[in-house]
Parts: C-alpha cells; sequence; structure tokens
C-alpha cells in the first residue's frame, strides 16, 4: 500500500456541502464524534468536532489542518472524513485517502476504518478488496466496543464480495501488520 500524497487545498476555495450530501454523511458523522470521543480536553480535536457539531465546516478544517500536519491521527482521520465528504473544503479523495493512512499507520481505528472503505470504493486509492479487508479488520480488532460492531459489520459486506482465498490474505496482512508500518 502507498499512501497518496497530494498537494493541500486553500481553505479560502471552500464547497459548501449541499443538504443531500449531508443526509448522506450523517450516520458517518455521529460515528466520527463518537470514534474521537475522549475526556473533556482544550485541544484542536476537540474545538474541531465542537465547529463540526455547529455545522461551522470551515473552522473545523482550520482547526485540524495544524495537528494533521503534526501527526495528530485523530485530527489526520477527522480532517479526512472532512476532504472525503467535501465539508470546509473542497472534496479530494486523494488528500482524504492519504490523511486516512496515516492516522491508519498509527493505528486510529476510525482511520483504519475509512482508508479500509476507500479501498473498497477505489477513491483516492485503487480499488482492492484485500487491503480493504485488512485495514477493516484492524479496526474492528482496535476499536472501543461501541465502534466495534459497526466495523466488524463492514468487514463482513467487504467480504461477501470476496473468495476465501481473498479473505485468508486480508486475514493474513491484518495479522503481520504492526503500527507505524503499512
Amino acid at each position: 500500500m502507498i499512501c497518496v500524497s497530494a498537494p493541500p487545498v486553500d481553505p479560502s476555495q471552500v464547497i459548501r456541502p449541499t443538504m443531500g450530501r449531508l443526509a448522506i454523511a450523517c450516520s458517518a458523522a455521529i460515528l466520527l464524534l463518537g470514534a474521537l470521543a475522549s475526556p473533556v480536553r482544550a485541544d484542536s480535536v476537540s474545538t474541531a468536532r465542537i465547529a463540526y457539531a455547529r455545522g461551522d465546516f470551515v473552522r473545523a478544517v482550520r482547526v485540524l489542518t495544524p495537528p494533521a500536519l503534526r501527526g495528530d491521527p485523530r485530527a489526520q482521520a477527522m480532517l479526512g472524513f472532512m476532504y472525503e465528504n467535501g465539508f470546509g473544503t473542497p472534496q479530494a479523495y486523494e488528500v482524504a485517502s492519504d490523511l486516512y493512512c496515516q492516522a491508519a499507520t498509527a493505528g486510529n481505528p476510525f482511520g483504519q476504518a475509512m482508508l479500509g472503505l476507500m479501498y473498497d470504493k477505489g477513491h483516492g486509492v485503487p480499488q482492492d478488496v484485500v487491503l480493504a479487508y485488512k485495514w477493516l479488520n484492524l479496526a474492528a480488532g482496535h476499536a472501543k466496543s461501541t465502534q466495534r460492531s459497526y466495523f466488524l459489520r463492514l468487514r463482513s459486506a467487504v467480504a461477501s464480495k470476496m473468495s476465501a482465498s481473498q479473505i485468508a490474505q486480508g486475514q493474513a496482512l491484518a495479522l503481520d501488520w504492526i503500527p507505524g508500518q503499512l
């Protein structure tokens, strides 16, 4: 797997999401907010979550970008979600997949799950069900119990399109994975 590198998009060139796109991403947003839930702190991710909940997507992107560039996996995963869906920034699958890749390799379950879905769809990365299965399997294994069943359902949906050999390959890749590596 190769992390895709793409230049950052200028936040001043923002495309506002339509109501249809907001409705489609509603369940993913709830999962995102739950996945990033942590003790109350005055950190960038918490500030961005509050801005996101208020619908101030531009502020959320602006707040998340510095910690994401410094390597914060929670910020990378949330910023990847913003780029994937075009919330507060132009939709850019390549940037989203790169951010998810960085968060996933750091062991962030949300980043792993979203990278798995990007591989399943072929958005920003080559379509590859084996890698999709690997990342969804890792996400389920690293997730808190509240998110685990959702990630397992996603993994099962991907597995339904795979042969037994492909599933075995995905499981082997997940078992061999070491945090910090692709």
